[in-house]
Order: structure tokens, then sequence, then C-alpha cells
């Protein structure tokens, strides 16, 4: 990955670009929402997200992105025991499926990154429940994102959810500023302890990532050296939004 460890507090009017961006990808996962359903290829997901995004005037932030080579995609899916960088092609989902799907657009020159993890037809319960714990998850971490808390108030909201109800967060991957560049600093990892971390301040604009795991935290990463799937082939979720700090309510960038 592609890191720039510097935070970068953004203005007002940069923002305001995030949030246009953020609602292209937000246009972005919602069309695949309404898409993805048993039968239909990820590379047909992938097709439509880039359609979308261009049609919009904005840019596939993934595609070429560094990493052991550059990103094939506009976006990633991954499926079941895929945690994330999932690359899509020729794969069909199918019925009781779990497929997360992240997205990244720049425009005018910010990104906007968002992820959601669909259920594909009927899913199991363990399924339903997973999704909606790593979702939740996503707005307990959102609820630290306030100016004076610290980054290890956001992980440690994320952690006591998810260990609370059972499951498991990774690791290996965070969540993570984002601004010109889809990496930027601090790194907000999905475990920490309150109270520690960096200061939050008004103008700084991090992609909350819940990844969480039914039955370890371990990942492997898989021959295609992108996709990261669950050590013990358990099923995963992934929900992220881009939001920013503000004097008062936190502000999420990748809403419609």
């Amino acid at each position: 990955m592609s890191w720039d460890r510097h935070v970068v507090i953004k203005s007002p009017r940069e923002i305001a670009l995030m949030r246009e961006a953020g609602r292209v990808t937000a246009k972005a996962l919602a069309a695949i929402r309404e898409a993805a359903r048993p039968g239909v290829t990820t590379g047909e997901l992938d097709a439509l997200a880039n359609e979308i995004i261009c049609q919009h005037g904005g840019i596939p932030t993934f595609k070429n992105y560094p990493g052991p080579y550059p990103y094939p995609a506009t976006i990633c899916v991954s499926i079941n025991e895929e945690l994330v960088h999932g690359i899509p092609g020729k794969r069909k989902l199918r019925a009781g499926d779990v497929a997360a799907v992240d997205c990244g657009t720049t425009l005018e020159g910010f990104v906007g990154d968002a992820a959601i993890t669909l259920a594909i037809g009927e899913v199991s319960a363990e399924a339903q429940r997973l999704l909606q714990v790593t979702e939740q998850a996503l707005y307990e971490g959102i609820a630290q994102m306030r100016a004076g808390n610290r980054t290890g108030d956001v992980s440690a909201a994320i952690q006591q959810y998810v260990e609370s109800k059972g499951f498991y967060v990774t690791r290996e991957y965070t969540g993570h500023g984002v601004g010109r560049r889809m990496h930027e600093g601090p790194q907000v990892p999905n475990y920490g302890i309150a109270g520690r971390g960096q200061v939050l301040r008004p103008g700084m604009t991090i992609a909350l990532e819940p990844m969480v795991l039914v039955g370890t935290a371990q990942t492997k990463v898989m021959p295609d050296q992108w996709t990261v799937v669950s050590a013990d082939g358990s099923l995963t979720a992934h929900f992220e939004h881009s939001v920013a700090v503000t004097d008062g309510e936190p502000m999420i960038l990748t809403l419609l």
C-alpha cells in the first residue's frame, strides 16, 4: 500500500470537495446494491461502478493503485471468507454469499472511500448477524469521531462492540486518513485503548472501516497477492465510510 503518514487538516472548501467525491462513491455502491444478485459476475459489478464514476467526472481511485502489482479494477469484491481486496472478474455471485464491495472515487483531486457488505439472496442467520454487527460497529466508531477525542477512543469503540457480539476484528488492516491520497495519516486500527492515540481535530478526515471475522482475527493473503481471507475460512464482513471531524457532530462524507 502507498501510505503518506502525515495528517492533513482539510479546509471547509476541501471537505466540501471530499463530500462530492464521496457522493459519487455512494452512487456507485447504491447501483451495485441494486445489481448484485445470484448469477451476476463480480466483473459486471466492477464495470457498473466504473461507468458511474466516469459519468460523474470522477476517476476510479483503486485502479492501478500501487501494491504487489498495480490493482487491476475499479472496486474490490470480497466474498464469504475473503475479507478485503478481492479482485473482480468472472466469478458469479451465488445465493447465500456475502459480498463486500469497496469503492473509491477521486474527484477534483480528493478521494471518497467507502464499503458495504451485501447479502446475496437468502443468507444464513449467522451471516445476517455478522452484517448487522459489522455495520453497527462502523457507527459506534463514527460516534467517537469528535474533536478532543483520540484515535484510540474510535478503535476501542469498534473493538468492544464487535467482541461483545462474539466476533473478531482484524489486526493487520486498519482505517486510515483520507484526502488527496487514499491513505494518509493517521492509521486507525479496529482495536485499541480508549484515551490513547492521536487527538482528533476539526478538519481531520478518516476512512473508518471495521473488518470483522466470525472465527478468528487471523488472516492470510492469497496467491493473487491482493485478496485477504480469514485464516480459518470463516465468514467475514466489511463496512466503511469516510468521515470528517468537525466542531460538532461527525460528518459522513460518503452518503448519497
